[in-house]
């Protein structure tokens, strides 16, 4: 099998019975286990209003988390870029880079990430702000670079790390794949959440991309949903009940009872089911995202998988 680089996209679900509190206590403990583990990136979502999601200020939870590790990667799987000013959140990684230097990556994205009027409620028209989303993403790019002006003015996000964050954009679409590659950032797949394979969009993105300053080749993330456990009827017995909870689109599941795009087996076959994806997209690198029912069962994936393809 081929070496993959894994990486966590914590979703921070708010299970049953589960406050708030315990779960980003239980996203802190998957990140510290996952360092052990081996996994070489941690990143968590930005989602708004959603009961069943503890992720609303990614930037908030890395830093803790970032004081809890010391080595992993620290991401955001992503910050969405139409909510907010360009110079607040270079300031967020910025400020986050100077804390865990070397660590800290900038994902960013183009989703409301919430319904209709918590949109609203949190940044005004959200389709203005979409359509406004290249010039926002170049501001970020030029914050980040140390170019930025405003009315011809040289303005900085500061602190000023030695290293800045590393930007990615995440997407599912030939669209999201067309501004990464003219941005010049790295490309991240949502193939847990795409009703496509990717193929024309990570091939589109490759072919069209634009080295920056930030970034001097093409590089390809995938983000997969994955259902490891002991043995193939557990692990399709976990999924099925994550899916019942989260309500999944019954028109996208499979006979199982849960999304056809999700990877489910014992390790030896999720990985080698990851391997197969990671060939389909020419990458090693791979965001694992398992939202089961239990934060046993959470934790229990993770770790099979890691000593599967980890070797720990």
């Amino acid at each position: 099998m081929t070496t993959l680089n894994l990486g966590i996209l914590d979703l921070v679900p708010v299970q049953a019975g589960v406050s708030a509190e315990q779960a980003v206590q239980q996203a802190a403990e998957l990140a510290v286990k996952g360092e052990e583990w081996g996994y070489q990136r941690y990143w968590t979502s930005e989602h708004h209003d959603l009961e069943s999601l503890g992720s609303a200020s990614p930037e908030v939870l890395l830093a803790h988390i970032g004081a809890r590790t010391s080595r992993i990667m620290l991401g955001s799987g992503a910050v969405l870029l139409p909510h907010y000013s360009p110079l607040k959140v270079a300031e967020w990684f910025h400020l986050l880079s100077a804390l865990y230097p070397g660590r800290v990556e900038l994902g960013l994205g183009r989703a409301p990430g919430g319904k209709a009027h918590a949109s609203m409620a949190l940044s005004g028209n959200f389709l203005q702000h979409v359509a406004e989303f290249p010039q926002s993403l170049r501001a970020v790019m030029e914050l980040l670079e140390g170019t930025y002006t405003y009315e011809d003015v040289p303005v900085h996000a500061t602190p000023s790390p030695r290293t800045p964050p590393v930007p990615w954009l995440l997407g599912t679409n030939v669209k999201s794949a067309a501004y990464a590659a003219e941005f010049g950032t790295g490309y991240v797949f949502g193939h847990f959440m795409s009703e496509t394979d990717g193929a024309e969009a990570v091939h589109q993105y490759r072919g069209q991309f634009q080295p920056s300053s930030m970034m001097e080749e093409p590089r390809v993330i995938v983000a997969a949903a994955l259902y490891c456990a002991r043995t193939e009827a557990e692990a399709k017995e976990t999924a099925a009940r994550a899916a019942a909870s989260m309500n999944a689109d019954p028109q996208g599941q499979g006979p199982e009872g849960y999304p056809v795009s999700w990877i489910v087996g014992n390790a030896e076959q999720a990985a080698e089911q990851l391997n197969v994806l990671a060939g389909q997209f020419k990458t090693d690198e791979l965001l694992i995202v398992t939202t089961p029912f239990d934060h046993k069962e959470r934790l229990q994936s993770y770790r099979l998988l890691a000593q599967t393809l980890i070797g720990k």
